[in-house]
């Protein structure tokens, strides 16, 4: 017998039975379903974390103050002075910018339309550092900054809830009871770590005007620093990052690292470490998903061997006739590898239908069902067929014609 009409035999057999294939499959199509769906959200979570740091650039060295953390001079705030001696210090040669900023609390209002956004006072290369560009008007300059002025750039959210949809530029706003004039509006923020509602003034009006952030000696208080590194090769970020540490451990009378009063990390640190977290709970929810497989394969042997039982005499006259202990074998192993199979591919179909509605429930990620997991989902339905058919197929492949012959 060949295997053509080895495989026409064993769809007759599964097609006579279809409630019974349908409710052996259940347990596959469900596993494969989760499997195959868990990784394809996983992947798109992955990819969207990668795009939203793509814009900081693995090359700018983020430096923050550290929380709760008591020393013996005593926790020291980021300064401007901290800032701009950066780059006449040793950490300068690997260095190409410096920008801080400085976070203030407050509320927009336009008449009695308001908002309550992150304000934020950046420097005039904010812009440059972030890849954070105007949809219109202008960014804030360096006069702005020597000026102390009262201009403010909107982001289009804040901008929508005050003036709808009309032209915001050259219109003023309210913060803090203050009068702003609006010079520009940001384009949407696609960069992990920065809320979509930012609005943002020069970093001295919100030292001076906005809040009283002096410091004696060191200039103004700041939020951040954001260093760029002349170079994106890992050797110059680590090494610069060291240098930072050496600068600003120097300039705050700190001699124990792990007593430091800030933190200095790169954008591609954060991104790792996001995905790595997010791999790790792929597999573990995969993991779980795939415990359906596992009884879905108990599933497809249990039906096996009734299968075989029920046609004992069938395998008893097959192999009176001359049929091959190996053709009996591979007639159920067939039958099995078919029933996972069928399980796995509308298991796949399941699982593009539940992309389909996480992609309208999360719009901002691009959800797309991927090779990778389609491939995985009919390489472990074959598994399963294989591994769960193996005994039924060999125990009916092994029975004697004559007692097979008079089982009743």
């Amino acid at each position: 017998m060949n295997l053509l009409e080895t495989f026409r035999i064993a769809l007759t057999a599964l097609g006579t039975n279809r409630l019974r294939v349908l409710l052996t499959t259940l347990g596959i199509m469900i596993g494969v379903a989760s499997v195959v769906s868990l990784m394809s959200l996983g992947g798109s979570l992955q990819t969207y974390v990668t795009n939203q740091f793509a814009g900081l650039g693995v090359d700018v060295l983020q430096i923050s103050a550290a929380l709760n953390r008591n020393t013996a001079t005593g926790t020291q705030p980021l300064t401007t002075a901290d800032a701009e001696g950066l780059l006449a210090s040793s950490a300068g040669q690997y260095l190409s910018n410096i920008a801080y900023g400085y976070n203030v609390q407050g509320t927009v209002s336009v008449g009695s339309n308001s908002s309550s956004p992150s304000i934020q006072g950046v420097t005039a290369n904010y812009s440059e550092l972030n890849n954070w560009i105007t949809a219109s008007g202008t960014f804030i300059s360096q006069k702005n900054i020597d000026e102390s002025a009262r201009v403010v750039l909107l982001d289009q959210t804040t901008a929508t809830d005050l003036f709808s949809t009309a032209d915001p530029v050259g219109q003023t706003v309210l913060i803090s009871e203050q009068v702003f004039t609006v010079i520009g509006v940001m384009e949407t923020r696609s960069t992990t770590g920065f809320s979509n509602q930012t609005v943002l003034i020069p970093v001295t009006t919100a030292q001076t005007r906005l809040a009283n952030a002096h410091v004696a000696g060191k200039g103004y208080r700041v939020s951040s620093i954001q260093a760029k590194v002349k170079s994106t090769d890992s050797t110059d970020i680590t090494a610069a990052t060291k240098a930072i540490k050496a600068y600003l451990m120097d300039a705050h009378g700190i001699t124990d690292s792990t007593a430091a009063d800030f933190n200095v990390f790169s954008t591609a640190t954060i991104q790792n470490s996001l995905t790595s977290t997010l791999n790790t709970l792929t597999l573990f929810l995969s993991a779980i998903a795939g415990i359906s497989l596992l009884v879905g394969g108990i599933g497809v042997m249990n039906i096996m061997l009734v299968s075989v039982t029920e046609r004992t005499r069938e395998i008893g006259l097959r192999k009176a006739v001359g049929a091959q202990a190996s053709t009996i074998l591979s007639q159920f192993l067939i039958e099995s590898v078919l029933l996972a199979l069928l399980g796995g591919i509308v298991g796949i179909l399941l699982g593009e239908v539940v992309l389909l509605i996480a992609g309208r429930l999360a719009s901002q990620l691009t959800i797309a069902l991927t090779l990778n997991s389609v491939i995985l989902a009919t390489g472990i339905s074959s598994l399963i067929g294989i591994v769960s058919g193996m005994y039924p197929a060999y125990r009916a492949a092994t029975m004697r014609p004559i007692e097979a012959l008079r089982f009743e």
